[in-house]
């Protein structure tokens, strides 16, 4: 239905007593739930409003984040998507849980809730680690699908502090990235939650237990699991069905944990949603962190809707993939080295398949937010250890052709300019490895970058693209280098190419850098 003045100030009346309603939300006047001081407001709830925001110069700078998938969800570290797929019967969690936990009419997802507890975790230690490897910003879990908020909620009894691990893991979280330097960040999934938990509401088709319904039909459970009256086993990723309640629910609750966090990154799993009352949460943020940087703007908020982000109002997020024109705004990737919830059956991507995305997704103006799924005691694997050990050691040679840098004139080339099926959701799962004859492009000041994408066999290095007579290449080579390696270069600049002669090993293991000056940037 259409928010309208009048409709908008009776709900929140009703809905949000110890909210301050805003007298002119119809017109786009003031944000749900803020009062104006003089001069304090930048932001109003309107695409209009919104389309004043710009990207801030830091996450520009930044290129690397990275997240921490962690909850209950975490507890049988059987994957993502657990507290649903449990009541999809014939899934492999839904058996998994059979075995391990019992009949989902008798032991649901609240019951695995009390077995996360986190017993060895250590955010001072994990976000010393993230800032090794190269991270400029972490980003933790605010509140997955699963409706259970992982700080100290206002408005839910199903969170962090009272149940399972019982410690604010947000408040954790940001205190270690503050100590570390870092740019801080919260994710929330929230608003597809009533539609997503649904299932929980359901039974099984067949079987001894055909028709015996779930534990979350049991109304002393509806504030976890919803009330929604339709069962979703097939998901539709929309609005329709989602009743205002819930959607006025949903500003409390992000409300809540931006007021509290005071992150400058917040992650929304999808569009922006509800209307008005979803544009009214980003201005809030955007009006809130101003507040925190004394009149600066430092905050980003992603969005995986391109007609949101191509209005200039959020960042654009693309989930496992990247951007396949030119973007006119920095975006960013995110993705995980395998499930999102850690999953021992899961299989990562290699540190070279992780490289490449980094290098070719700066290239395009983006930045690489990845994940790194904590165990359920709240630490990481080894075989996450040594992925992260050798993202530190590249970083450390390459990491000036990475930060701070932009785009150049063209983001690359090679026989690998497309390394992946742009006709899939998530491209990343079509993606193949860039080769030693596939080069791509940063820029700082006054130095071009040129990536070669592995150690060729040859010896040299030939970029074509950076031939004498190409339209886009202005000026003459003066100086080469290659980062890590302390000697001098042979090389030559014609009409086919830059030419270089490298030195008999390499300097790192995957990607290598060079550093080019003397041509326009």
């Amino acid at each position: 239905m259409e928010m309208t003045r009048r409709t908008a100030i009776k709900l929140f009346a009703s809905a949000l007593p110890a909210f301050c309603v805003g007298r002119t939300l119809g017109a786009g006047r003031e944000v749900f739930g803020e009062q104006r001081r003089a001069g304090e407001m930048r932001f109003v709830g309107t695409r209009e409003s919104l389309a004043a925001y710009r990207v801030p110069a830091w996450f520009r700078d930044a290129k690397f984040g990275i997240w921490a998938h962690w909850g209950p969800q975490s507890a049988p570290e059987y994957g993502d998507w657990y507290a649903r797929n449990i009541y999809i019967q014939g899934s492999a969690q839904y058996k998994y849980h059979l075995q391990r936990y019992g009949h989902p009419s008798k032991v649901g997802y609240k019951d695995v809730i009390p077995t996360w507890r986190g017993e060895n975790f250590d955010p001072d230690y994990l976000v010393g680690l993230y800032k090794k490897a190269g991270a400029k910003y972490f980003v933790t879990m605010g509140v997955h699908v699963d409706n259970f908020d992982m700080w100290n909620s206002r408005h839910t009894r199903w969170n962090a502090v009272r149940m399972g691990i019982r410690k604010d893991v947000v408040a954790l979280f940001r205190a270690a990235a503050l100590r570390h330097g870092l740019r801080f960040g919260v994710s929330e999934h929230l608003w597809i939650a009533y539609k997503w938990l649904s299932v929980a509401r359901g039974a099984d088709k067949e079987g001894p237990l055909a028709g015996v319904p779930y534990d979350g039909a049991d109304p002393r459970y509806a504030d976890l699991y919803g009330d929604c009256p339709t069962v979703y086993r097939q998901l539709p990723w929309d609005e329709d069905g989602i009743p205002e309640k819930w959607k006025l629910h949903w500003f409390d609750r992000v409300k809540d944990l931006i007021d509290q966090a005071q992150p400058d990154f917040v992650y929304c799993d999808g569009h922006i949603p509800f209307g008005e009352i979803g544009l009214s949460l980003v201005a809030h943020f955007y009006n809130q962190n101003t507040r925190w940087h004394s009149g600066r703007l430092e905050a980003v908020y992603t969005a995986k809707s391109e007609q949101d982000a191509s209005h200039g109002i959020c960042v654009f997020d693309k989930e496992r993939g990247v951007v396949e024109t030119d973007w006119p705004y920095p975006w960013q990737t995110c993705t995980c080295i395998g499930n999102w919830h850690y999953d021992v059956r899961a299989k990562y991507k290699s540190p070279k398949r992780i490289i490449d995305m980094l290098v070719d997704i700066v290239s395009r103006n983006g930045n690489l937010l990845l994940n790194f799924p904590l165990r359920s005691d709240g630490t990481l694997d080894a075989d996450e250890m040594k992925i992260l050990d050798e993202i530190t050691t590249w970083m450390h040679i390459n990491g000036e052709a990475i930060y701070g840098t932009r785009p150049w004139k063209i983001f690359g080339g090679g026989p690998t300019v497309q390394p992946h099926d742009p006709k899939q959701k998530y491209t990343e799962t079509s993606r193949v490895d860039l080769t030693a004859a596939d080069y791509r492009f940063t820029t700082k000041k006054h130095v071009l970058y040129g990536f070669f994408m592995g150690w060729p066999e040859t010896g040299r290095v030939l970029i074509p693209a950076l031939g004498i007579s190409q339209p886009h290449v202005e000026g003459r080579v003066r100086h080469v280098e290659l980062l890590g390696y302390g000697g001098r270069l042979r090389w030559n600049h014609d009409k086919t190419g830059l030419d270089v002669r490298l030195p008999p090993e390499p300097p790192c293991k995957h990607a290598c850098a060079l550093k080019i000056i003397g041509l326009e940037v």
